[in-house]
């Protein structure tokens, strides 16, 4: 391991920041498009679309902390966690291409399903890198400055995954009117070399080291046990988790309903680029400063000073609710300033929990437990937001439609899908600020246990 007075190479940041431009974009090209895919191009309801979607999600969820085990096992018995990254990123690209698929005209049960089994196997292949991808940070430094340098360059990397599949994919599938299902897949295709170019890169920077003895007969229960262990031995990991879990439901929703927003309260299915433009922008500015604020603060505190700048941006979001217009994209802005540091800054304080854990458990590698845990979190948070939307959607009269078919939406649903996009997430984020409040972890509590 590497300590203060041995830093991080610029290589070793570049390479594990790199990984974010394949996580970032399958976080965001499904979250995006995927729900109004299935609705509005495949003919299948709203509750049915959000189902699809929570259904892959919880099957990540439930394998997360299982691959998180095999994670630490492989880390004792081979020295890396490289394999399973390398795995995941090979089979992401396929999996990813097959969910926007869909043979035309097969009806919308058979593109449910379709859409359903493939969208399984590509979040299997997601967690298999991205559980490992996860606890490398508690291993490739010890320095508690150093982890935040580390975990801001892969926030830059995160935002501008998020630019190229955000905003970029909608563009590449607006380039088939007469098409919508092909424009679909050649996005698609397109993300999914960019997806498995970003894992690959990497998978490179797992380090290696000697082989330990393993633990003889660990099962998939013993796995989900470690799990549970984890959450309730470590306050702070609680603590971190269940913050991350509410403002990933809050993001997750905004996210699922960019794409309604564009289309039905601004009227134009191309203005979810302006949108994201609007969000990437400051993001990609604001990630190098909030790492200067929290050098200065402490990242806890900093963490909370973005939260609470985000839940400012989405109560004047609210308003859209009775005047839509352009200027919704200045609290956007002030929201993208924000996202940085609430991605930087958790990111780079779970490393610090898991540090601290290992010293005070008696040096025992727990990272793939932690990180499973923390993945399953968060893919719930995400995977919610969908599930949030379709909910709304239904509940306010939302009219499904395939991609020849137009159709006007009644006023409730046009108002739920802005009430999506604002208050919902506002509630959520204020939600996150009282859980944060309760963390109890600094600076020199990971210095002590690290020195």
């Amino acid at each position: 391991m590497r300590s203060a007075s041995n830093p991080l190479t610029r290589g070793q940041i570049a390479r594990y920041a790199t990984g974010s431009l394949g996580t970032g974009g399958f976080a965001t090209l499904p979250g995006l498009v995927l729900v109004y895919y299935l609705t509005d191009s495949l003919g299948v309801t709203a509750l049915a679309a959000g189902a699809i979607v929570t259904g892959a999600k919880v099957w990540d969820v439930l394998i997360d902390p299982v691959i998180g085990g095999i994670s630490d096992t492989a880390l004792a018995r081979a020295g890396s966690r490289r394999g399973l990254m390398l795995i995941g990123a090979i089979g992401l690209p396929i999996a990813f291409t097959l969910t926007f698929a869909v043979p035309a005209g097969i009806g919308p049960f058979a593109s449910a399903t379709w859409v359903l089994i493939a969208f399984m196997l590509a979040a299997t292949c997601f967690s298999l890198f991205q559980v490992p991808y996860i606890a490398l940070p508690a291993e490739l430094t010890d320095d508690y400055r150093e982890r935040t340098r580390l975990l801001t360059w892969r926030v830059v990397m995160l935002t501008v995954a998020i630019l190229l599949f955000g905003a970029g994919g909608p563009e590449i599938r607006g380039m088939f009117p007469d098409d919508p299902l092909l424009g679909y897949l050649v996005m698609a295709a397109v993300a999914a070399v960019l997806l498995g170019a970003g894992l690959f890169v990497a998978s490179t920077v797992a380090p290696d080291r000697p082989p330990l003895p393993v633990r003889p007969g660990a099962s998939i229960a013993t796995h989900y046990r470690d799990g549970v262990v984890a959450l309730r031995e470590s306050q702070p990991f609680r603590v971190l988790l269940g913050t991350f879990m509410l403002q990933g439901l809050a993001t997750g929703l905004m996210l699922a309903a960019a794409q309604f927003v564009a289309r039905w309260v601004l009227g134009d299915e191309g203005a979810v680029t302006p949108l994201f433009l609007a969000l990437i922008a400051p993001a990609l500015l604001m990630a190098p400063v909030w790492k200067i604020v929290a050098d200065r603060v402490g990242k806890e505190r900093a963490f909370r000073l973005a939260s609470a700048v985000f839940l400012v941006a989405t109560v004047v979001l609210g308003l859209m609710v009775w005047m839509p217009g352009w200027w919704i994209l200045a609290p956007v802005a002030l929201a993208g300033a924000a996202y940085a540091g609430m991605q930087t800054l958790p990111m780079a304080m779970l490393p610090d929990v898991i540090a601290h854990d290992r010293t005070a458990g008696g040096g025992d590698n727990r990272s793939g437990v932690f990180s499973g845990v923390w993945t399953a979190g968060e893919t719930t948070g995400m995977a919610l937001g969908a599930t949030v939307l379709s909910i709304v959607l239904a509940a306010t009269g939302y009219i499904e439609t395939t991609a020849e078919v137009e159709v006007a939406q009644p006023a409730a649903a046009i108002s739920g899908i802005a009430v999506a996009f604002s208050l919902l997430p506002a509630a959520l984020m204020l939600a996150s600020l009282v859980v944060l409040a309760r963390y109890r972890l600094r600076e020199h509590d990971i210095v002590g246990t690290s020195a």
